[in-house]
């Protein structure tokens, strides 16, 4: 197995029962990267990742975790990993340094190199104000980050994050990012699953998209908005006189009323623009601003998946 590729998946299968949850994934991540996995809820991520973790069992395939067989060799594969599932896997009862002293115990470090590393990630996690608190009190954007700080006791060389910020205000869940920026920037592979598209455009060097149980795409997020054709040139116009006249000219089936505003389909280049803006100047069309739109990763779920990202969490 090549030293650059941290996570290697060939033909993963598993059912529970009779349905089919993950039907011959083929997956690499190379070392020091971010991989994110999308998909509609019930697309098999959570269960990717467990597979990896040694959580659970696969049913076919070879899966290779930082060199190692997951099958038949599950303790050297828990040695070289973290996992930060859906929750917060802490207890409420103790303070956070508390937690972390537990984590350090269980992963049986010397005793001044365990309070060492504690100490070192209430300061990292910005939590050392606050470690003498039981978490009970902690706001969820604290809990995700002792949550993280548990997982890096050990320090792993690869890290799985299941929808790491799921339920995270804005603030925190940018905490979040930057925390995971930084792991990478010192080496660390990271797998991250979300439902979250701005997070994966954010951090991922390479997206792959889960669909009934497939992988039907993959690719650096650039790659995969450039599968999706064309975009858009959204015109916004001062009253709805100058939006009449300008469907006149244009066509109407973009045009949306209320909003006053005329969207103009478009293949990017810029002569297309430059024809459009010259009608604009020629017909004194009434145009106050003019914004480009290309395909966002949206659009790319859309595409692959068959439903709008929106939908698709509401339907769980």
């Amino acid at each position: 197995m090549s030293a650059r590729i941290a996570v290697r998946v060939t033909g993963l299968r598993k059912a529970f029962g009779d349905k089919v949850v993950l039907d011959g994934i083929d997956l690499e991540i190379a070392a020091g990267s971010v991989v994110a996995l999308l998909g509609p809820n019930g697309a098999g991520k959570t269960t990717t990742v467990q597979i990896l973790s040694t959580l659970i069992s696969a049913d076919a395939g070879v899966i290779q975790v930082a060199g190692f067989d997951v099958g038949r060799e599950p303790q050297a594969v828990r040695d070289a990993i973290g996992v930060t599932g859906q929750f917060s896997a802490v207890d409420f009862l103790l303070t956070g340094r508390e937690n972390l002293l537990l984590m350090a115990d269980l992963h049986h470090l010397d005793r001044p190199v365990g309070r060492r590393r504690v100490e070192e990630l209430l300061v990292r996690f910005d939590l050392a104000d606050a470690a003498g608190q039981m978490v009970m009190k902690y706001s969820g954007g604290m809990r995700r980050r002792l949550d993280l700080a548990m997982t890096l006791l050990g320090e792993p060389r690869i890290i799985f994050l299941d929808e790491p910020t799921t339920g995270l205000d804005p603030r925190s869940r940018h905490t979040m990012w930057q925390i995971t920026r930084e792991l990478v920037a010192d080496g660390v592979t990271v797998l991250l699953t979300t439902q979250n598209l701005d997070e994966a455009d954010e951090l991922a060097d390479r997206i792959a998209v889960l669909d009934q149980g497939r992988l039907v795409a993959e690719g650096t997020p650039s790659q995969l908005k450039r599968r999706i054709p064309g975009g858009r040139v959204r015109l916004h116009f001062r009253d709805a006189d100058a939006l009449t006249a300008a469907t006149h000219v244009l066509g109407e089936d973009q045009a949306d009323g209320a909003a006053l505003v005329l969207d103009i389909p478009t293949d990017g280049t810029p002569q297309s623009l430059r024809n459009l803006l010259d009608q604009i100047d020629k017909r004194a069309l009434g145009v106050e601003t003019v914004t480009v739109e290309t395909p966002d990763l949206d659009d790319v779920f859309f595409a692959l998946t068959g439903a709008p990202h929106h939908e698709q969490e509401a339907s769980t």
